[in-house]
This record gives structure tokens, sequence and C-alpha cells, in this order.
């Protein structure tokens, strides 16, 4: 047994924080699962740790350090970018082994593929293949495209009513154009996304907002300032705030008319009340109720009035 004085210290395993795992090196035994190679965006981590070659354009990660392809038993791939998705499919198929490249995006913090690494026989038999089909190929993307351009204008027309249900108010040339720019396909924007495909009320408003922001006040001004995104958004909040709110009422009459309801007060709650929220009725106490007893005896008494007990 260990002496009393000294002290057993529990086991740490080597990586105690939590954090992701740390990244398996490629293997190469033919399988082609798994395998990943890099495009560098900086200048460091750049050259092979096992031969020193460098700058690398092309890098496999294995047990932390960057290898070269021919350091990795992968130099006899050839790339192929991305681009043509039969070319791909058809040469991954054909190749037994495949590397599939990726990039990473600062701005949107992920990575992207760029395309893979096959067989230069596999991407020769993938084009042969693709040679003999492309005039169907070309056919069926024609039909697709056509399809795709007839969902956008319904899905922009649809974008356009629910910006029109929202803010009765907004011009129709306006709604429009802001369902355009929105729903714009491959765009990335808020019509896009899966709140904005489902019209989403919190999505278009946030839709018209941003064209209200752009257009309507001097949040581009700002920006070419130097001042903040955060700090120019809160500048102009009051100008978007006032047209969301001119357009979001249906109003029949001119601004300008005596007629036209004043937006500067409070509009008056119109919703039904139910049992629930209406007010209670207070009943007063029995000694207190005109003609009770007890407060007939303390007016009528000349004695000093006290509160009945």
């Amino acid at each position: 047994m260990p002496p009393s004085s000294a002290r057993i210290r529990p086991s740490r395993s080597p990586n105690p924080r939590p954090g992701p795992s740390p990244r398996p090196g490629p293997s190469t035994d033919g399988g082609g699962t798994g395998l990943v190679a890099f495009q560098p965006l900086g200048r460091r981590n750049r050259h092979c740790a096992e031969c020193a070659a460098g700058p690398l354009a092309l890098l496999v990660r294995a047990d932390g350090a960057p290898h070269c392809l021919d350091c990795a038993d992968l130099g006899h791939l050839v790339f192929l970018p991305r681009g043509d998705t039969a070319l791909t499919r058809r040469a991954r198929e054909a190749s037994s082994l495949s590397v599939v490249v990726v990039r990473r995006n600062r701005r949107r913090r992920r990575y992207e593929r760029q395309g893979v690494l096959v067989e230069e026989g596999a991407l020769a038999l993938a084009e042969q293949r693709c040679l003999a089909d492309a005039d169907a190929r070309a056919r069926r993307r024609e039909r697709d495209a056509a399809r795709r351009a007839a969902e956008d204008v319904r899905f922009t027309a649809a974008f356009a009513a629910e910006i029109r249900t929202l803010f009765p108010s907004c011009p129709a040339e306006r709604a429009e154009r802001i369902a355009a720019h929105a729903s714009r396909r491959g765009s990335g924007r808020v019509g896009r996304s899966a709140a904005g495909r489902a019209l989403d009320a919190v999505a278009v408003t946030a839709a018209v907002r941003a064209a209200v922001r752009h257009d309507d006040s001097d949040y581009d001004a700002l920006l070419m300032a130097g001042v903040l995104r955060a700090e120019a958004r809160r500048r102009v909040r009051g100008v978007v705030d006032g047209v969301l709110d001119s357009w979001r009422w249906a109003v029949s009459v001119r601004p300008g008319d005596p007629a036209a309801p004043n937006r500067s007060r409070k509009q008056p709650d119109l919703r039904p009340r139910t049992r629930f929220s209406q007010p209670r009725a207070r009943t007063p106490h029995p000694s207190n109720r005109i003609g009770s007893p007890a407060r007939n005896a303390a007016m009528s008494s000349t004695a000093p009035w006290k509160y009945p007990s």
C-alpha cells in the first residue's frame, strides 16, 4: 500500500478540455472513404512536414501536420474542379481512389467543396460517357431551367402578395421590386431561406426592412463614411420604423387630408372582450350600503361619528 503522506492523483486524459477531437490522418489503403485534401489560404503551414516541399497548392493533414500529395501516396491523382455534376459523379464511380478537395470560407466560417482528386483513367472514361449522352443531358437541363424559372415567378408573386398583406399601404411596384430582390435564386438572401420560402411573417418583414434601410435612409452613406454596421443601423432605425409604420395601415385618403388617421397616437384596441377580460365589479361592505341599519344609526346619532365596527 502507498504511504499515508503520498497523494494519489487521478489520471488525466491527454486532452482534458472539451473540443473537437483530433482529425485522424487519411488512410491510403485504397478504400477511398473519408479522404480530404485542403486548399490553404494563408502562408502558414503550406510546406510539407516530411519533404519540406512548398508552398503547396493542395495538402493533406496527417497526424496534425501538412503533407504533400506525393508523401501521402496521392500524387498519381488528377484534380477535377467542381461544376459538372455528371462528370464528377461518373469519375468517382470509376475511380478506385478519390479525394474531396475543400477550401475554408472565412466569411461563412465553413469548408466548401472545390472539386475531387480521381485517377486519370477514370476521368477519361467519365468524359467519354458524358460525351455520349451530352445532347440528352442538355435537353434535360433546359427543361429543368424552364421549370425553375416558372417556380421562381410564382414564388416572387406569392412573396409580393405577402408583403402587401403585411403592409397594405406599400406601393405595388415597390412590393414587387422587394420580392424580386429578396427571392432571387442562389442569392442567399432572407427570401431564399427556409422561413422565407414558407412566407413567414418575420422573414418577409426582415426583407422589407432591409429594402427600406437601403433605399429610404442614409444607411449606405454611413457605411461609406466608415460607421460600423451596428451603429449605422441604430442611427437609421427611427426612419425605417416610420416608413414601416406608415405602410402597415391601409389608408384610403391622402396623408395631408384631415380625415387621415393620426398615427402619433396609440390606436384603440378593438378586439372583442371576453368574460375573463371584463373588469370585476366591486361589492361594497354591508355596513357601507345606503339604507343599512349600521349606516343609518351612525348618521342619525348626535355622538361623534365613528366608523361602524
